[in-house]
């Protein structure tokens, strides 16, 4: 195939269907919310475990705003990370020096932990999750709670028998 055979086909193929097929700003989704708007009911807990690891996928950035989210309607909410989760609440994060977004969104579960702190969230970080990545208990950032690895079960017998609503993320 030839330089023009190629461009042609390209042309073709761009031609096939208007890019993009609706102008800027179109809806593309209905907005329709089926459940009501629930709120937290006195002494109510969200309890949220994160095994995920930032950059990994969306889990851990997804599970600190639906913590966030939580504690916003009135929940105690709190966030555990664990095992490799445990890399999500390092204020050591940043290129070329802490705090640097490397690319762009580099510090984004970075500042959600640190707004989810200030508006009053308790958020728990696995000692050992630190330990298996070389991670330094200092490099934490401020206002989390590190915490023994056998803490990890309590805590989630604790908010269980307090009856908070559970979410526990994983990534692979």
């Amino acid at each position: 195939m030839s330089d023009a055979d190629l461009k042609a086909a390209q042309d073709t193929s761009r031609g096939e269907i208007q890019h993009p097929s609706l102008p800027k700003g179109s809806n593309l989704y209905g907005s329709t919310k089926i459940f009501p708007d629930y709120q937290a009911g006195e002494g109510e807990s969200y309890f949220t475990l994160v095994h995920g690891i930032a950059h990994e996928s969306s889990v851990a950035f997804v599970a600190c705003l639906q913590a966030l989210r939580a504690l916003r309607k009135g929940y105690e909410s709190v966030l555990y990370f664990y095992g490799p989760g445990a890399m999500n609440a390092m204020a050591t994060r940043g290129f070329p020096t802490t705090g640097d977004n490397g690319f762009p969104g580099e510090q984004n579960i970075n500042s959600q932990i640190e707004r989810f702190i200030e508006e009053g969230g308790t958020v728990y970080v696995c000692r050992f999750g630190l330990s298996l990545h070389g991670l330094r208990e200092e490099d934490l950032i401020a206002g989390t709670i590190p915490c023994h690895p056998l803490d990890v079960q309590d805590a989630l017998i604790h908010y269980a028998r307090k009856g908070a609503i559970i979410n526990s993320t994983y990534n692979l």
